[in-house]
């Protein structure tokens, strides 16, 4: 089973988040960041310039620490970013074969 992710939204206490750069956690979420690079050459989740992102990797980070039980069993991934990296995690769901393997939008 996939799990749903929801791109802004309030959160749950047993949501997980995936927030892009700096910005405050809601407090007692789990949390996992992403950095986006300040001035890319080419557009997000550019097969020559990172096989895997940013957005990518951090969601197999964050279903790892769920799978291995470093994480609480999170039923749904809540996304705070800007409008670049809502774009990166939504070319990591459909692009990245892994990510789309355990995530869905």
């Amino acid at each position: 089973m996939r799990i749903p992710v929801i791109f802004g939204g309030d959160v749950a206490p047993d949501d997980a988040v995936l927030i892009e750069g700096d910005a405050p956690a809601p407090p007692a979420a789990w949390v996992e960041r992403f950095h986006l690079p300040a001035n890319p050459l080419h557009g997000v989740g550019c097969a020559c310039c990172a096989p895997r992102g940013p957005a990518a990797e951090a969601l197999s980070r964050l279903f790892l620490a769920r799978a291995r039980g470093s994480s609480r069993l999170f039923p749904r991934l809540v996304v705070v970013a800007s409008d670049r990296g809502i774009a990166a995690v939504r070319a990591a769901l459909i692009a990245d074969p892994v990510t789309t393997a355990h995530f869905m939008e």
